[in-house]
């Protein structure tokens, strides 16, 4: 059995409502919140980044565990905003970690779906035998242009799996992907914000991928939506995520639990994972689960898992500790967001 061992996850304290920022630029904050489906979301302090709050999420997937030094022979980090444009991230978290030197490390990219991808290699470096245990971490502080639409939901956090062959909690089943060149996202090299293609992310991107790769791993295992206890696609919004689980078949019970963006925004790479996270707090032996990642460029990843029994023993608190928050003004996010 190859799967997720452990995970963890990281939600910084600070928050901002949206009526905050589209009072700031004259919106109505109402029409805002119904347009995007979100509430609030979450931001990184100023002494924090991708690396920092990766490093809170794969502390948590590895406590409890009893591991020797030499266990962990990959480690990955996705991400859209690195510490460095030259220097991987990997490498600092496996230091950090004290994990031995003689380990497979990389940082990854495709915008949301960095660490997704990064999870089919790691799993296929499992199944090798290459490793008894690969970590993939996916984390983000999403950044955006002031007064931009993406200002409403880029947002922050991290979350971290621990894959291996012993105590799995989440079976692999099976995953597969579908990419395409659609450049509907992207960030030129020494441009601070990214750029979007607006309404193009969405039918002929967003939808055209989760569609097509959910329908391919259905036909793939010969399963229907109704197999599944729940789903989790990609969420850059609150909309896009229940639109599409209408599309393909799924109902909205089988959907809500994941809907971690209405109160923590999209978090970039962690955005989907997180999801997934949120679900497995009240998740029950047997479950069967279908994740659907997205990311712009474009290409889209998707997984059946199925929850063992091992999940209880490591099951993490989650709505707690997204509730432990504190809300910040404008002024003080676009500090945090090093804007100012």
């Amino acid at each position: 059995m190859i799967g997720i061992v452990s995970y963890g996850f990281y939600i910084p304290k600070y928050r901002i409502k949206i009526e905050e920022i589209a009072n700031v630029w004259g919106k109505n904050p109402e029409d805002v919140k119904k347009s995007l489906r979100v509430m609030e979301k979450a931001v990184a302090g100023n002494d924090e980044d991708s690396l920092t709050m990766a490093y809170e999420s794969a502390v948590m997937a590895m406590s409890g565990l009893s591991l020797k030094k030499d266990d962990i022979k990959a480690v990955f980090f996705g991400s859209e905003t690195p510490p460095y444009v030259v220097n991987p991230a990997s490498t600092i978290l496996g230091e950090f970690l004290d994990i031995d030197h003689n380990y497979l490390a990389y940082d990854t990219q495709f915008a949301c779906k960095a660490a997704t991808g990064a999870m089919i290699t790691a799993s296929s470096l499992v199944i090798s035998g290459y490793t008894n245990y690969a970590l993939v971490v996916g984390a983000d502080k999403a950044n955006s242009k002031p007064h931009d639409p993406l200002e409403y939901t880029s947002a922050s956090g991290s979350a971290a799996f621990l894959l291996g062959k012993e105590d799995v909690i989440l079976e692999i089943v099976d995953q597969t992907s579908f990419s395409s060149d659609t450049p509907d996202f992207w960030r030129r090299e020494g441009i601070r914000y990214p750029s979007h293609g607006g309404r193009f992310t969405g039918k002929p991107s967003y939808f055209f991928h989760i569609e097509n790769v959910v329908k391919s791993l259905l036909n793939k295992t010969k399963m229907k939506p109704t197999d599944f206890a729940r789903a989790v696609f990609h969420m850059p919004n609150g909309k896009f995520p229940r639109e599409v689980a209408r599309t393909l078949g799924f109902s909205k019970w089988q959907i809500e639990q994941s809907l971690i963006v209405d109160y923590l925004g999209n978090s970039y790479t962690a955005t989907a994972l997180m999801g997934l996270v949120s679900v497995l707090e009240k998740s029950k032996t047997g479950d069967i689960i279908l994740l659907a990642s997205y990311g712009s460029g474009a290409g889209s990843d998707a997984f059946v898992f199925k929850v063992t029994k091992n999940l209880d023993k490591r099951r993490r608190a989650f709505k707690k500790i997204v509730e432990d928050k504190r809300y910040i003004d404008y002024p003080t996010y676009l500090k945090y967001m090093n804007t100012i």
